[in-house]
């Protein structure tokens, strides 16, 4: 599913026009990425927790030349699925 389909699911179950619906899925979503900014923690029981890691600096390898490099640190996104969701999934 992707945003425009999530849209229109919620403008046929909440009976919204789709403007409305694409208004609130972008608040959704706007807050989310507001809180990862920040450093924050998103928790939506029984789906899944989003928080921030963040990954020091290192020396790699060029698999095709051998060559040492070096990664800058960087944060990414962690996604942790929820225990209601994970059984749900495992039945």
């Amino acid at each position: 599913m992707n945003k425009s389909e999530l849209t229109r699911e919620l403008a046929t179950q909440c009976n919204l026009s789709d403007a409305e619906a694409a208004q609130y899925v972008d608040i959704f979503f706007g807050e989310i990425r507001k809180t990862m900014l920040t450093g924050g923690r998103i928790e939506i029981r029984g789906f899944g927790s989003f928080k921030m890691k963040d990954y020091e600096a290192y020396t790699g390898r060029n698999p095709k030349t051998g060559e040492s490099v070096h990664v800058a640190p960087k944060r990414l996104p962690f996604f942790k699925v929820g225990r209601e969701l994970h059984e749900l999934l495992n039945q």
